[in-house]
């Protein structure tokens, strides 16, 4: 059973785990479910999503339960007016705060962007953060004989595709856990020593303004079982 975080006659949203694709794709044939068709099944209605997470990143997905909804919040996502904040572990000790505004060119897929231009040029690109927490592990990797790791809060103000992931890789502070912009040998060491299997990245709140009851509203979703007990393991 998918966590439903909120749902009213118009929209629902729920805490999308890590390791679940958003809907059906050709890049990963084999996997047989995906959050649309579970949410569909769980509450017997069709679901409409408004945006997308990466499959190894969890937190808030949002639906819109009917059409009309839905074009009336797409509006916003479009025009990024939309608030998410993420939380997200990386390698080393960020700034206390700043700023990445670094263009990103479109990462097309060979199989579902096979119609895509390749010649584009980068897109904007600005991703806020802050350090909520640092810690030091008595760990030897590479040449250093301890590893320093990092907690922060993200707040990207553009919606390019793994936009996170990359930012943080050009800081030169990897995600942990990601397999494709982050470091092999300290994906290695969450795995062996703290049996971490994640990405360490959490969309952790969605604010957004509702068409219908002229209000903003702000939703929020808890870190799973893996995410939290690395946090704590690494006193963040």
């Amino acid at each position: 059973m998918l966590e439903i975080l909120y749902r009213d006659k118009y929209y629902i949203a729920i805490n999308k785990p890590s390791g679940l694709l958003v809907h059906r794709s050709p890049i990963d044939r084999h996997e047989t479910r995906f959050a649309i068709q579970m949410l569909r099944d769980q509450i017997g209605q069709y679901v409409y999503p408004l945006h997308r997470l990466d499959k190894p990143t969890s937190g808030v997905l949002f639906f819109a339960l009917d059409k009309e909804s839905a074009n009336l919040a797409s509006e916003q996502f479009k025009n990024h007016s939309i608030e998410k904040t993420y939380l997200a572990v990386v390698r080393g000790y960020t700034d206390n705060e700043g700023v990445i505004d670094y263009p990103l060119k479109e990462k097309l897929d060979k199989i579902a962007d096979k119609d895509s231009r390749i010649d584009k040029e980068a897109q904007e690109a600005v991703t806020f953060y802050k350090t909520l927490a640092k810690a030091e592990l008595d760990f030897a990797v590479g040449r250093y004989d301890k590893v320093r790791y990092s907690l922060v809060e993200l707040k990207p103000k553009t919606g390019r595709k793994h936009q996170i992931r990359r930012h943080m890789k050009h800081i030169s502070h990897h995600l942990l856990g990601d397999t494709k912009y982050g470091r092999g040998e300290h994906n290695k060491l969450i795995r062996a020593e703290f049996d971490c299997h994640r990405m360490l990245l959490h969309a952790s709140e969605l604010k957004l303004f509702h068409p219908y009851l002229k209000k903003q509203i702000r939703i929020k979703a808890g870190l799973d079982e893996i995410f939290s007990r690395v946090c704590k393991d690494f006193s963040l």
